[in-house]
């Protein structure tokens, strides 16, 4: 390449940003080939094939055909993602709310295994 010429180089530019820019759709399509469980393999090979056979063409036809539902799969996807991931939290955190600590601290003391200034201690620390 002539790295000399100011166009040569405008030109390098732009294919290396159409081509990034496509391995970005190839791997949105992909994954949301692979996300749609409604979508039969048969048909999820046929797409593949063809986004090999003629990629741009391809990736074209199917944001337009199927792109809402791309969105909507993503969506599900990260609202999913999400709600595992406050689950985690809630579980890893135990039991948050003052009444909660009080009620296990006041079971434990009723079946001695803490002393009542244990006890003590523990409501004063949920209260607090």
């Amino acid at each position: 390449m002539d790295w000399g010429n100011w166009w040569n180089v405008l030109w390098y530019t732009i294919v290396v940003f159409a081509f990034i820019a496509y391995l970005i759709v190839l791997f949105m399509v992909l994954t949301d080939l692979f996300r749609d469980r409604k979508l039969a393999t048969g048909w999820k090979c046929v797409w593949i094939f063809f986004l090999v056979v003629f990629p741009y063409l391809t990736a074209f036809v199917y944001i337009i055909a199927r792109g809402p539902g791309m969105a909507e799969r993503s969506a599900a996807a990260q609202h999913a993602a999400d709600a595992q991931a406050r689950e985690y939290i809630r579980e890893a955190a135990g039991t948050a709310t003052p009444a909660d600590q009080i009620a296990t601290a006041k079971a434990l003391l009723d079946a001695g295994t803490i002393t009542e200034d244990e006890f003590a201690a523990i409501k004063a620390k949920a209260l607090a």
